[in-house]
């Protein structure tokens, strides 16, 4: 049963829906790529797909505007894929279970893919029409932009004539991204050594934090339940005797953790009242210091009720991933001193786990079958602060006899001082708002800075409806925005004769 089929602009809702009901993972694209294929097929226009699942359209200017400058409109066809954490639901095979309440569309337990999908779903509808006002259309549709923008990175342009780009991959309605930070992903990878121990076992959950997107919200002083795992941890150690069992957190590089795990085992002779105690008392700490950005955290520990044995990081190995953790760079590192509140580097300690490594790939690690992983993503809008961060994180993890690997590398989008696409835009939202947009430079990134160096004098905005909590099983998007923004879109079209 559609849940949107009764909203405007209905074809709009109509594509939005469709790709909702498509798995499209991070990685996992090919359905919603040959979707887009079949699109283009279905409709008579010429297409182009590659190896990495990336789809270009092309759609002739409509009735005077044929020998108009060709105009991109670009988005990607990926989604970060979160649940809570007892939701059962797997992304690899189903599609989405859309809500709709008041105006606001969600999904039930998940994220909703807002970012990006309606940046498809409004490309598809003007592709489909043949009474919207348009120049020569390319729209372009990448992959894996939550994991490294890899599609973008990989995509060949060479085909594309557009020197105008409209990217919808904004998600506050009124505001003109003209500027981003780049950024990397980094993996430390810390080899874990192991013994047999005695001793009484205990699961610790930090959990009930607000999370968000490592980027926009990065800002926000919202706690990380990696970093705090590792405070709680470091402080447990300063009393009592353990060693770690296995520890996890997180589920993207670029999402703030909202819950991490691990189980510990301490000496037998351990009062496991007193660590409740302690850890009781960390929770009040963390309550405090977080009050206002993480009402619901909490520590939650469970203890078996007798001693064991059991195979368990060794106590080098202990220190090592506890040290890592509490002193790895983590959160802003510089703020930006040419635009007020402006974020200009920071990382996020996004996933934590305990992994089997593939010992073909590690060769060097044949003597430690196994890690503790780190993935953090790394952002700055100065590449050499960018470089001087990967360098701290890679001096640290070397010294404790980690690995780092560093992939997905991406330029920062440079503020363009002369740009006519940006003034338009500017003319026609005062006069369909009433009032000036906000013209932004932000600490995400965005795919515009890839394009700009492919495509020299590329002159482009991101732009997109209202979606709240991105990244999060709390996104949602406002139906109303979606319909203002459309309107937007097509004026914009409409004047780039």
């Amino acid at each position: 049963m559609s849940i949107l089929s009764n909203l405007e602009p209905e074809a709009v809702f109509r594509y939005f829906e469709k790709i909702c009901s498509i798995p499209h993972g991070s990685g996992n694209t090919d359905k919603i790529s040959n979707f887009c294929v079949s699109f283009a097929k279905e409709h008579g226009l010429k297409y182009q797909k590659d190896d990495y699942n990336n789809v270009i359209i092309w759609k002739d200017g409509s009735p005077g505007y044929e020998n108009s400058p060709a105009v991109m409109i670009q988005g990607h066809l990926d989604m970060v894929c979160e649940k809570e954490t007892y939701y059962k639901f797997d992304f690899e095979k189903y599609g989405l279970n859309l809500q709709l309440k008041d105006g606001i569309i969600s999904a039930k337990g998940t994220t909703l893919g807002g970012d990006d999908g309606i940046a498809i779903a409004y490309a598809l509808a003007i592709l489909e029409s043949d009474s919207i006002p348009h120049p020569p259309l390319e729209a372009v549709f990448t992959t894996d932009e939550e994991v490294g923008m890899t599609g973008a990175a990989a995509i060949d342009v060479s085909t594309l004539k557009s020197r105008i780009m409209l990217n919808i991959d904004s998600e506050e309605e009124g505001y003109l991204l003209v500027s981003c930070a780049g950024g990397a992903t980094a993996t430390v990878e810390i080899p874990i050594k192991k013994k047999g121990i005695f001793g009484i076992c205990a699961q610790i959950w930090i959990k009930g934090l607000k999370g968000g997107h490592s980027g926009v919200e990065i800002d926000k002083g919202r706690a990380n339940s990696n970093i705090l795992m590792g405070r709680t941890l470091y402080s447990l150690s300063q009393k009592f005797q353990f060693n770690i069992m296995t520890i996890y957190g997180g589920l993207k590089d670029n999402a703030i953790p909202r819950e991490t795990y691990s189980r510990i085992i301490f000496s037998g002779n351990t009062d496991m009242e007193e660590v409740k105690k302690h850890l009781e008392e960390l929770n009040k700490i963390y309550s405090n210091e977080y009050s206002s950005t993480d009402s619901g955290i909490k520590i939650v520990v469970e203890t078996d009720n007798k001693p064991s044995n059991q195979e368990v990081f060794n106590t080098k190995t202990t220190s090592r991933v506890i040290t890592a953790l509490v002193n790895l760079p983590n959160g802003i590192q510089r703020m930006s001193h040419d635009i007020e509140g402006l974020v200009q580097t920071s990382l996020n300690l996004g996933k934590l786990d305990t992994v089997v490594l593939d010992l073909e790939k590690h060769t060097s690690h044949r003597d430690y079958p196994m890690c503790v992983r780190f993935n953090y993503s790394l952002r700055s809008s100065i590449s050499t602060e960018k470089e001087e961060l990967a360098d701290r994180i890679k001096c640290l993890a070397e010294a404790l006899g980690g690995t780092v690997y560093l992939k997905g590398d991406y330029p920062a989008w440079e503020y363009k001082k002369d740009s006519p696409l940006r003034d338009l835009m500017t003319e026609v939202f005062e006069e369909q708002y009433g009032k000036k947009p906000v013209i932004q430079a932000i600490h995400a990134g965005v795919e515009c800075g890839l394009f700009a160096g492919k495509l020299p004098g590329l002159d482009c905005v991101s732009y997109g409806p209202d979606i709240k909590n991105i990244h999060t099983p709390q996104e949602s998007m406002d139906v109303e925005s979606v319909k203002r923004t459309w309107e937007y879109t097509l004026e914009i079209l409409k004047r780039l004769k």
